[in-house]
């Protein structure tokens, strides 16, 4: 596995002229991630992942310095998995001098996250933007578990680049919570409540499904998902195509963010 640092160094040794996959994430690696590396691997014939904690998209100066981090044991994850390359830019080759460092979004897609964390999407399209410009890859790979930013990084940057987005299902584990990096800083006692929280969004849409006036039913959903959190930021039924509120049975999804002590998870189905 080739390790580069900086764009120029990358992209002169990289033949973007083959089939390169381009898996971007912010590093300590789970399943999730894995599954996109897997997908890349379908449909390309080189691999590249990046390892970037990327500062303007953390609201909270204290939620950067806690994300976790473990570099070492990602590197022998990707060299298990046969990546061919990785990218770990350091913050200056990522906003050098004439780099916007904010993206702007509309005010009508602030809504759920865009809404409450201050920054975080333009912080997100920012880099993404940076990356699609430098990288030529012939697809680039996210999760569905961030719904949410793959709707915003579709809208805002398709149409801008050559590269194709590819979207992968949402992993989860056995008891449904999805997977993210900050689980590993969750207790058990925790762990359980997320678990039984992504049940409770499961079992909400199913009785959606079968009959729509059960929409209804979200107030008495939202008093249970209090009870097993800390705090809860938002739980919303929106449009799956637009993220409106206006939303029929066949084309919604329901989001959910929350605390557990100091960390924040979100979820949707």
């Amino acid at each position: 596995m080739k390790i580069f640092k900086s764009f120029n160094i990358l992209n002169k040794e990289i033949n973007f002229n083959e089939k390169v996959g381009f898996v971007p994430t912010m590093g300590a690696l789970h399943s999730g991630h894995l599954n996109l590396i897997k997908e890349a691997k379908k449909k390309t014939k080189k691999v590249l992942v990046s390892i970037y904690v990327n500062p303007t998209q953390f609201n909270n100066k204290k939620d950067f310095q806690n994300y976790p981090r473990n570099f070492n044991k990602d590197i022998i994850i990707l060299k298990k998995h046969k990546v061919d390359y990785l990218f770990i830019p350091n913050h200056k080759e990522i906003y050098k001098n004439g780099i916007i460092k904010k993206f702007k979004i509309f005010k009508k897609d602030k809504v759920l996250c865009a809404k409450s964390r201050n920054g975080h999407f333009e912080g997100v399209l920012t880099v993404v933007n940076r990356f699609m410009h430098e990288i030529k890859s012939k697809y680039i790979f996210f999760g569905n578990k961030d719904f949410q930013q793959v709707y915003l990084i579709k809208k805002y940057l398709q149409d801008k680049f050559d590269t194709k987005i590819k979207i992968c299902k949402t992993i989860r584990n056995k008891n449904k919570l999805p997977l993210s990096s900050r689980n590993i800083l969750l207790s058990n006692s925790s762990l359980k409540r997320s678990e039984k929280i992504s049940n409770l969004l499961f079992n909400f849409k199913n009785k959606i499904l079968k009959k729509a006036k059960n929409v209804k039913l979200k107030n008495s959903y939202k008093k249970k998902i209090i009870k097993l959190c800390d705090k809860l930021e938002y739980f919303e039924i929106r449009n799956s195509g637009n993220l409106s509120s206006n939303i029929d049975k066949k084309k919604f999804k329901i989001f959910v963010a929350y605390y557990q002590k100091n960390v924040r998870l979100i979820d949707n189905v």
